[in-house]
């Protein structure tokens, strides 16, 4: 569970420091809306990703990689402070009154849409112990990364999502001439940048890609329009936008590799949440984006570090994206203790340690519409999430609701698929994990909502 890591110093940079640090380059690629089945090194028969299944290939991969939410802000903000939802009250994109008031039974809590000035994240962290910090896409929890220790900014703001991918973008800062598609003009100004950076950096890249709005690639498309797929994969627009994003991960990497920069490099590959059912889908995992649902919380997750990761290696434990910060924490050798509730991921990459049984967490007291009516493969056609949490141990995992109180349970090594509810069979199983639950809420403090809605009718 949470492990301490109270806070000693901080704000300390100097010269000095960033000319003596000797610790590892950082870089955090961050895709956005990639599902666990979008790349071929877990299993993709229809989108191409060569340059990130041979990078996979030379690190380790975590099959049951996690993230704190199930879609973009608050998946985020977890990430960047390293903690869970309830202490940071980001829930969700703006309102979490989403849908119709009609069919929200209970009043939701309310969403925090900027992370809040107190708290201390990654960038901040790593700046004040000699790093430079390069934000490279989307940003999407402040005005501007700036404000939370990044030296550099290239197109990040409030905004999730592009207007456009061509120019003119609108609401990304950035300028592009002619058919310049947005991802190639991050990339174009990150590697400018990269040119331009000595001594230790840590360089969060995370571009837009593949967020709605599906815009193709105009020259790859043909190709895709004549594939097929095994797995329920068929968007030939969206595939265009996944090659895209590889080859840019590509230009990337030979860049570092010409400038010398790759070298002592640890490299972490995370989408922020699962893939958007409707536009890509995870077979056989539940549901998509939005949804709490393996396909919505389980991403496509590996760590590449030479020399201290061995190449070539799978691992099933169970990890989340707020384990990204203790983890840089250790690779970095920065000393000062934290309040996170990640664990650092360091002796089991490098030395293969078993990291031990503990619980994994989701909260959600907020209501996501559907993507499109009927499509998500969730508990009823109308929303991708209604207000609940979720709690996995081991191989169980249980869903509890607000609004009836309702519980499924299940047994993901069996059924990964998340269809067999054994709450009724596994009795003592279900309240185990129950009382984990209720103990977590109360130790983060986390909002239950239970307020009737007056505009709720009821279909029964």
């Amino acid at each position: 569970m949470k492990k301490s890591f109270s806070i000693l110093l901080f704000f300390v940079f100097s010269l000095q420091a960033y000319s003596q640090n000797n610790g590892p380059n950082i870089i955090l690629i961050n895709i956005d809306d990639m599902g666990w089945r979008d790349v071929g090194f877990m299993g993709s028969d229809f989108y191409e990703t060569p340059v990130i299944d041979s990078l996979s290939k030379r690190g380790k991969i975590f099959s049951q990689g996690y993230t704190a939410s199930s879609n973009c802000a608050p998946s985020r903000a977890s990430m960047m402070t390293g903690k869970w939802n309830p202490r940071h009250g980001i829930y969700t994109v703006g309102s979490s009154e989403r849908g119709k008031s009609k069919d929200r039974k209970i009043i939701p809590t309310k969403n925090t849409t900027t992370l809040g000035k107190d708290q201390i994240i990654l960038p901040q962290v790593l700046r004040s112990n000699g790093y430079k910090t390069i934000h490279a896409g989307k940003w999407h929890l402040s005005d501007s990364p700036q404000e939370f220790g990044f030296d550099v900014n290239i197109g990040g703001g409030h905004n999730g999502h592009p207007t456009s991918y061509y120019p003119p973008y609108g609401n990304v800062n950035l300028e592009g001439e002619n058919e310049h598609y947005l991802t190639d003009a991050i990339m174009l100004k990150t590697l400018e940048e990269m040119d331009k950076t000595k001594g230790p950096f840590f360089l969060y890249y995370s571009p837009y890609a593949v967020h709605t709005p599906i815009m193709p690639v105009k020259s790859l498309l043909s190709k895709y329009e004549q594939k097929s797929s095994k797995i329920g994969q068929s968007n030939a627009e969206y595939a265009t936008m996944v090659e895209n994003l590889d080859r840019n991960i590509g230009l990337l990497i030979n860049t570092l590799k010409r400038n010398h920069q790759l070298e002592n490099t640890i490299l972490i590959f995370v989408s922020d949440n699962g893939g958007l059912k409707g536009i890509t889908d995870q077979q056989p995992l539940r549901s998509g984006k939005g949804s709490y649902y393996e396909g919505g919380i389980r991403v496509p997750f590996f760590f590449l570090w030479k020399g201290k990761i061995q190449a070539g290696t799978n691992e099933h434990t169970p990890i989340t994206n707020l384990d990204i910060f203790p983890t840089i924490l250790e690779a970095a050798e920065i000393k000062e203790e934290y309040s996170l509730d990640g664990e650092s991921l360091i002796p089991l990459l490098t030395q293969n340690k078993e990291l031990g049984e503990r619980p994994l967490f989701w909260h959600f007291p907020i209501y996501l519409e559907a993507y499109k009516y009927g499509q998500n493969e969730t508990r009823d056609p109308i929303f991708r999430t209604r207000p609940g949490s979720v709690v996995r141990i081991g191989n169980w995992k249980l869903h509890y609701y607000f609004e009836n109180q309702e519980v499924e349970l299940y047994d993901l090594e069996n059924d990964i698929s998340e269809t067999k509810d054994l709450s009724t069979i596994e009795v003592a199983k279900k309240e185990e994990l129950m009382e984990l639950l209720s103990n977590w809420w109360k130790e983060t403090n986390a909002p239950i909502p239970s307020t009737k809605n007056p505009e709720f009718v009821s279909n029964d």
